[in-house]
């Protein structure tokens, strides 16, 4: 499969790259939706680049990690996106008690962090983007693991100019 790095420095890098992703998300999009496993320690900036993308999509006001609540749907004009924290799921079991298969049917986009504790419970991401310290900011290593991410990294790098 298709993969990309890309080198982000600071906050605003970050949002600004999950605006352009969601751009390159647009024109992939179909019917069938796109999944997103954000990989990354704590304070990577998974959430920012979450807000990157909700906002290229439309959204206007706070993103915060859902982290207590599992998940956080943001209803926007053009797309249903699902923002998933994991991180304090105690049992990989408790997503199919919440009916998570639900959450990746039709046009909606899934972002999901700490997708490692959904197990077996989760479908193959479309794209995995894994983010690394690195000198002064982040690498952000985007590999697409099926053909609509591998369309969505194409469109990526078209529009970063890689």
């Amino acid at each position: 499969m298709m993969g990309t790095h890309i080198k982000l420095e600071g906050e605003d890098a970050m949002v600004h790259f999950g605006v352009e992703l969601a751009a390159s998300i647009s024109s992939s999009i179909n019917s069938d939706g796109v999944v997103i496993f954000l990989e990354g320690n704590l304070g990577m900036g998974k959430t920012t680049l979450s807000r990157g993308v909700l906002s290229g999509f439309g959204y206007v006001g706070a993103v915060k990690s859902p982290t207590y609540t599992l998940v956080e749907p943001y209803e926007l004009e053009d797309i249903m996106v699902y923002h998933f924290d994991l991180y304090r799921l105690g049992d990989p079991e408790e997503l199919e008690y919440m009916g998570i298969r639900d959450y990746f049917d039709s046009k909606h986009l899934c972002l999901v962090e700490w997708a490692e504790k959904g197990g077996r419970f989760l479908p193959v991401p479309d794209l995995l983007l894994r983010i690394s310290m690195i000198d002064n900011g982040r690498d952000v290593e985007v590999v697409g693991r099926t053909d609509r991410g591998t369309a969505i990294i194409e469109n990526l790098n078209r529009r970063l100019k890689l």
